[in-house]
């Protein structure tokens, strides 16, 4: 049996302070039809990342609606889980290929995870590719199977998504956090666009008093009267933390008593952010402003929380990104981000909201530096920004979308109302990050001949730049 994780219990009406009564009666409408439905989702860690964060708070919410939701966990010795690393990698384009004897060790612990999948369930949701070839060594018997790619697989390296292509057959479903992460051949006729969100209630995000934070921060050897940068994210070289240390070096030179804070996670399926560590550890050792913290040393939610709410300016520095979820948990503070245009994070950070998108060293040491000398403008910035997060970015929207395709799949009957802001293949969308829109009010551009529809003018440069890449998706297949 794959090992359950226990989480707690929560009320959904706890969140109608963060993302208000309508949007709670709207997940209860939604929920309705599915009510008694077993729903399973499995991925490779509880903790680490998004997907473990998304997944702690939404399946209680679940729960409380009356789903029947578990979360499992695949299981894996460290040669398996860097082998799935090295997946992950080519998935995002790493040049590295798989050696067939990788290739081996993938399939050989798949195969042992699937054995040992014995519960029936309705609908399986299965997280990224370390799981993905469960549903092919399973069988699919009677549920229904979506797989939630969580990374940006855009332009994967040829020889890993030709391994990984022929294992998601079968599927109901692929989702996708932007419409052109999805790679232009996917073997699944049902694409759908879901970015994710973050937990308004969590101890990352609730409110937490400042001098709480300052006493939090002060315990681990922070001192806050000083200036303060900070980036929050896993050990890995996407998020380039040497970059963001060249970063702070730039601006250390025009604000010396400037720190620097590198808070990072360490994950069960992540061995290779030991060696990132490593070296983050030796780029830093001669500066005592570089502080350099993780989960596995006392720092956890309540701590990155502390941070995000007192950093001046927080960096993610990111080179490839699925979505930067600590973009919106920053800006959900209102704190000012600077941020590496890659993934989803352009589209928390836009229409001048949230911060600066930058694409290089000088450049994220340049916007630093604006906002450590006009902290005014970030102070704006910052409020701009937790009003997108609020209207976009919070758990309750993410749990609507991801009940309207519970319900298509599994055949409930389920109203369309104007609240939900993500819809499903056949709805009026925005084919770049998948929220609904009003075409009467929307920005426009045509290709080939239709018009296409979006949330915002940041999103149809986006498109217009590269419109193949986000005609990926179910209703704009021609």
């Amino acid at each position: 049996m794959l090992e359950t994780v226990d989480v707690g219990t929560q009320d959904l009406d706890f969140y109608e302070r963060s993302a208000g009564a309508e949007a709670v009666a709207q997940l209860r409408e939604l929920a309705a039809p599915l009510e008694g439905a077993r729903i399973l989702h499995v991925n490779a860690t509880p903790y680490g990342g998004g997907v473990a964060e998304i997944l702690r708070s939404e399946i209680p919410l679940l729960r409380d609606l009356g789903i029947l939701a578990d979360w499992k966990l695949i299981t894996g010795d460290q040669t398996f889980f860097s082998v799935t690393k090295a997946i992950h990698n080519g998935l995002q384009g790493a040049a590295r290929e798989l050696t067939p004897p990788e290739q081996e060790t993938y399939l050989t612990h798949s195969a042992r995870n699937a054995q040992v999948l014995e519960e029936e369930y309705d609908l399986v949701v299965v997280h990224d590719p370390q799981p993905l070839a469960l549903l092919w060594l399973h069988g699919k018997g009677a549920s229904r199977w979506v797989w939630r790619c969580h990374i940006d697989t855009s332009e994967p390296n040829p020889q890993v998504w030709d391994f990984l292509r022929p294992y998601l057959e079968g599927y109901d479903t692929t989702v996708f956090t932007l419409g052109s992460f999805a790679p232009p051949d996917v073997p699944v006729e049902r694409v759908e666009i879901i970015p994710p969100a973050i937990d308004p209630e969590s101890p990352k995000n609730f409110e937490l008093d400042a001098r709480l934070a300052s006493r939090l921060l002060r315990w681990i050897g922070v001192e806050v009267e000083r200036p303060l940068v900070t980036q929050v994210s896993r050990f890995d070289p996407w998020k380039d933390p040497l970059g963001v240390i060249a970063a702070y070096r730039l601006v250390k030179s025009e604000v010396p008593g400037l720190q620097l804070a590198l808070a990072g996670s360490m994950a069960l399926d992540d061995p290779e952010g030991w060696e990132i560590y490593r070296q983050i550890q030796e780029s830093a050792k001669n500066d005592p402003q570089i502080h350099l913290f993780t989960n596995l040393t006392g720092v956890g939610n309540v701590e990155v929380n502390a941070f995000q709410r007192l950093s001046d300016v927080v960096i993610q520095k990111s080179i490839r990104e699925g979505f930067g979820l600590v973009v919106s948990e920053t800006l959900w503070k209102e704190t000012p981000v600077v941020a590496g245009r890659a993934g989803g994070i352009p589209l928390q950070v836009q229409g001048g909201a949230g911060g600066f998108l930058v694409d290089s060293v000088e450049e994220c040491a340049e916007k630093t530096l604006r906002l450590l000398r006009n902290p005014e403008e970030g102070e704006t910035l910052g409020a701009r920004g937790r009003e997108l997060v609020r209207s976009r970015f919070l758990l309750t929207r993410l749990i609507a979308d991801e009940l309207r395709l519970y319900g298509a799949l599994l055949g409930a009957q389920q109203p369309r109302t104007t609240v939900a802001k993500v819809g499903l293949a056949g709805e009026e969308r925005d084919p770049v990050c998948g929220m609904r829109i009003d075409p009467r009010q929307a920005p426009e551009y045509e290709y080939r001949g239709h018009p296409y529809h979006f949330c915002s003018e940041s999103c149809r440069e986006q498109f217009r730049a590269t419109p193949e890449y986000f005609l990926r998706a179910t209703s704009y297949r021609s």
